[in-house]
């Protein structure tokens, strides 16, 4: 009786619930928990009043202005090209694909402070393109376009490499059966592809911007770094850093924390809701 229960058991590969979860509680406590705790309770040496004169000036409201508001629309922009780049990637042959395929991770493994001088030499108004752009009244360096360039530079990646595997693990035969039943090319994408890539595409546009609102090396090489008007928030944690404004660093460090959190919170939520309904549908 007993070895019969035995083996209808399925034996877990890793060892035990409790010294995996006891490790996994470790380590984030370590790693992430204990840090993010030490910045709120260093930023309780200041009262209340110290706070929301620290947070709430016009040069840090600027700054988180720019910083959230790039970053969104950096991570926007890279889901459209990083969508389509994955679909050229998955779903056509044409020369220099695997070029192209290997060019699409470049951003992870280069240093961010060499992608941000290739980037401020590229559209420097006597750069290769910024001198082109330049008789156009299209300013990209030292101004707040620029950091939108930059962080859609780092941004990408993600998109591509997490929308890739959906389109490579989707079942051809779905859109075969879709025109086979009549729908035509873009009624098939509508209502068969695209439902089942958006909780990926969603995942991406998230990882996306979590990595662009914290961007700090790629940006202020092109950004200028001009108060009111390039600067971005991460920039002016690094110089109160500086000052040994330790408080008020912590004071923007946290007001960040909160809304990435708070929108990341969004975009997770958003994408189980999307994941739930195209699994429903199907």
């Amino acid at each position: 009786m007993s070895s019969h229960i035995g083996a209808g058991r399925a034996r877990p590969v890793l060892p035990g619930f409790g010294l995996s979860l006891g490790y996994t509680l470790t380590y984030l406590s370590l790693i992430v928990l204990i840090p993010l705790a030490a910045v709120f309770v260093k930023t309780t040496s200041l009262s209340f009043a110290e706070f929301r004169a620290a947070v709430t000036a016009p040069r840090v409201v600027a700054a988180y202005k720019l910083s959230f508001g790039a970053s969104l629309a950096a991570a926007a922009i890279s889901a459209g090209f990083g969508f389509t780049l994955a679909w050229a990637l998955v779903r056509y042959r044409f020369p220099g694909k695997r070029l192209i395929d290997a060019l699409v991770d470049l951003p992870f493994a280069l240093p961010t402070a060499v992608a941000g001088i290739a980037l401020t030499a590229l559209y420097a108004p006597n750069g290769w393109i910024g001198r082109y752009l330049e008789p156009l009244g299209i300013k990209v360096a030292f101004a707040p376009l620029g950091v939108l360039v930059a962080l859609i530079f780092i941004g990408l990646p993600f998109v591509v490499r997490t929308v890739q595997p959906v389109l490579e693990d989707l079942d051809a035969e779905l859109e075969e059966a879709a025109a086979s039943l009549g729908a035509g090319r873009w009624q098939t994408f509508r209502r068969i592809v695209f439902p089942l890539v958006l909780p990926a595409l969603l995942t991406g546009f998230a990882l996306a911007f979590a990595r662009a609102v914290g961007e700090y090396g790629s940006v202020i090489f092109i950004a200028g770094n001009l108060p009111m008007v390039s600067e971005i928030a991460p920039l002016l944690i690094v110089t109160k850093l500086e000052q040994y404004d330790y408080a008020g660093a912590t004071a923007i460090a946290t007001v960040m924390l909160l809304v990435s959190f708070a929108l990341l919170l969004a975009i997770n939520s958003l994408q189980a809701w999307t994941a739930r309904r195209s699994g429903g549908e199907r």
